[in-house]
């Protein structure tokens, strides 16, 4: 069930710098007990981020939330009226998680049939956890998923948001080590789900 005050969209090019606020925020204020400061901060560098690819196929999600509905929001505003308090998206492309910086990126289309599609980029404002939010965005992306035709999905969750995912009815398959620039690694969890 949606939360009465949260509105979806698709993401469009004008969020990115709301987006890359978004996703800072959600990284430094909700990862901190599953990663390192060396890993958070490597993982902006590279990983986390904004991936435009989601946005320019129309698969990349916002939640928005009334401006001056009574909640601290530190997201910034949107032309709207509404604010920007969490993201996500899926993918028809062969890339399993990264940013647009990400050097491993593989853009090739997958075959609905064959392949599953890509959960990717769930990053939740820190004052907006627990209200259902990562919950609504990741059943309209497998909704939409399914509608392009896919019977399966798979994601490189974080240790933080394996905790949803796996409530949600995703099961690991690996763990999956994902080196930084900085010389560390972030460990992630290969999951899947059949739709």
């Amino acid at each position: 069930m949606k939360p009465a005050n949260i509105h979806l969209r698709l993401a469009v090019p004008e969020d990115v710098p709301v987006l890359r606020e978004l996703i800072e925020a959600s990284v430094r204020g909700l990862q901190t007990e599953d990663y390192t400061p060396a890993q958070i901060e490597g993982a902006l560098g590279t990983v986390f981020g904004v991936d435009s690819q989601l946005i320019a196929d129309g698969t990349y999600i916002v939640a928005e939330a009334e401006a001056g509905s009574g909640d601290r929001i530190g997201a910034a505003n949107t032309p709207r009226g509404l604010m920007i308090v969490g993201c996500g998206g899926w993918s028809k492309r062969k890339t399993l998680y990264g940013s647009d910086r990400w050097t491993g990126r593989e853009d090739a289309l997958l075959d609905p049939l064959r392949d599953a599609a890509k959960i990717r980029a769930f990053f939740i404002h820190p004052d907006w956890t627990r209200r259902g939010v990562g919950s609504v965005i990741l059943k309209a992306c497998e909704n939409a998923a399914k509608s392009a035709g896919f019977t399966r999905y798979e994601m490189g969750a974080t240790l933080t948001g394996a905790k949803l995912f796996g409530v949600k009815g995703y099961v690991a398959v690996k763990p999956i080590s994902i080196p930084l620039l900085n010389g560390e690694s972030l460990p992630v969890i290969h999951m899947e789900k059949h739709a």
